[in-house]
């Protein structure tokens, strides 16, 4: 004969349910949108973006965030520093390590040293990339960076927001300071879309950006990071009939489509498995596409054709350019590979929130009173699609993030109680 459970058996075993569930479910934080809530800090908010430090904290699952106030960022911005150095003072500000309130009001001895990003980049000499905090008289914590013999200029004022063991924002008085990290830096290199990509094999790409005055979008968004995907001259070539064909609206967004709105590295790019947004993503047109990697290949997936990305250009942060064997197609303008759309993608992936200028608008004549050609190889003249929108998958999946994992609630749930009633 079988032996029943116990009822406190069950009892202590449904923690171990909930916190499967929960590790499961839990969100990715975005300082952007944490620190937005907090305008006091918009000012270091604003150059956690422009430096890109905001996408490397994003990045991190445990991380520490000394925030700095609007009045401590101008007494930083007086020295009239170049963005590099700004990153690099920013990035001290930044522990890779987990600090909440408490914690810090308990160190072991009162005292110790934190590794922050500015150590990781490499560009830190020693361990000046190091920060020591201290529980000085009074009740204070103090901050300062190694190479600072020990003097404390700045002080825990009080936590912003504390996400225990993943993110801990805390605010700082002033900012920590260290000769190393404020020492010069070179000024950023000066990048021209129209003169930078066709040296590097873009030539007809760039011509059609310039003819239809995309370069200039594409030039406006890259301080905050561009990623642009260039076909071939030989793809480009073979495409140029279909190209032909497109109202003078529909070849904006086509061009468009190979640019996104953010910097990813080959290795950044090869941990992006999914969907993305563009240039040309607005609204309601979703104009997106599907990374994939398989081994070292990279695969960007439209719907319509598969390229590859067969080399890198240009990679220069805040800029980074990938050849590509195809021109990419999207489904809101081309006919849609048999078995193609009817592969389930998962919900877009979420962009770091940036502002970007609107691309050139054609004549009203031009894009939205034209009938497209009706033929296999002509656009399709609609922007809709009859794949259920990535966006309404998102709002379907709820807190939990998909359906499969609110079926794995409940079956858990079922056989708790279950257990119970035994």
């Amino acid at each position: 004969m079988r032996r029943p459970l116990s009822l406190s058996a069950a009892v202590l075993a449904l923690p171990f349910f909930l916190l499967l569930l929960f590790s499961s479910t839990a969100e990715a934080h975005n300082i952007t949108r944490i620190l937005a809530k907090h305008p006091e800090f918009s000012t270091f908010n604003h150059y956690l973006t422009i430096t890109h430090l905001a996408g490397e904290i994003n990045r991190r699952l445990t991380i520490t965030v000394l925030a700095l106030d609007n009045s401590a960022m101008s007494a930083l911005l007086d020295k009239h520093f170049t963005v590099g150095t700004i990153k690099n003072v920013l990035s001290l500000h930044v522990l890779v390590d987990y600090y909440g309130a408490k914690k810090l009001h308990q160190l072991s001895k009162g005292s110790t040293l934190s590794s922050t990003l500015f150590q990781a980049s490499g560009s830190a000499f020693g361990t000046s990339g190091y920060v020591n905090i201290t529980n000085v008289k009074g009740g204070k914590v103090g901050f300062a960076s190694e190479d600072n013999a020990g003097e404390f200029n700045s002080f825990y004022v009080k936590s912003v927001m504390e996400i225990p063991y993943n993110i801990s924002i805390l605010q700082i008085s002033k900012v920590i300071t260290s000769a190393d990290a404020e020492a010069p830096t070179a000024a950023p290199l000066s990048l021209n879309v129209t003169e930078v990509l066709p040296k590097q094999g873009c030539k007809a790409f760039t011509d059609l950006l310039i003819a239809t005055g995309v370069a200039e979008t594409y030039q406006s968004n890259i301080d905050g990071g561009l990623t642009v995907f260039c076909p071939t001259d030989t793809a480009l070539n073979d495409f140029l009939p279909k190209y032909k064909n497109l109202t003078a609206a529909h070849k904006v967004s086509l061009l468009l489509y190979h640019g996104m709105p953010v910097y990813l590295s080959l290795q950044m790019l090869k941990s992006s498995n999914g969907v993305v947004n563009t240039l040309a993503t607005h609204g309601g047109n979703k104009y997106d596409f599907n990374i994939k990697t398989d081994g070292e290949d990279v695969m960007v997936k439209t719907k319509v054709v598969t390229a590859e990305v067969t080399a890198t250009l240009i990679d220069s942060e805040p800029l980074v350019v990938y050849e590509v064997d195809k021109v990419l197609e999207p489904r809101e303008l081309f006919k849609a590979v048999p078995g193609e759309e009817d592969e389930e993608a998962p919900a877009p992936k979420e962009a770091p929130k940036k502002k970007k200028t609107k691309a050139p608008s054609p004549k009203a004549s031009e894009g939205e009173g034209e009938e497209e050609e009706e033929n296999a190889d002509s656009p399709i003249g609609s922007d809709e699609s009859d794949d259920e929108p990535a966006d309404q998958k998102s709002d379907k999946d709820g807190a939990f993030g998909s359906e499969g994992q609110i079926s794995i609630v409940v079956m858990m749930l079922s056989l708790w109680f279950g257990v119970l009633l035994v």
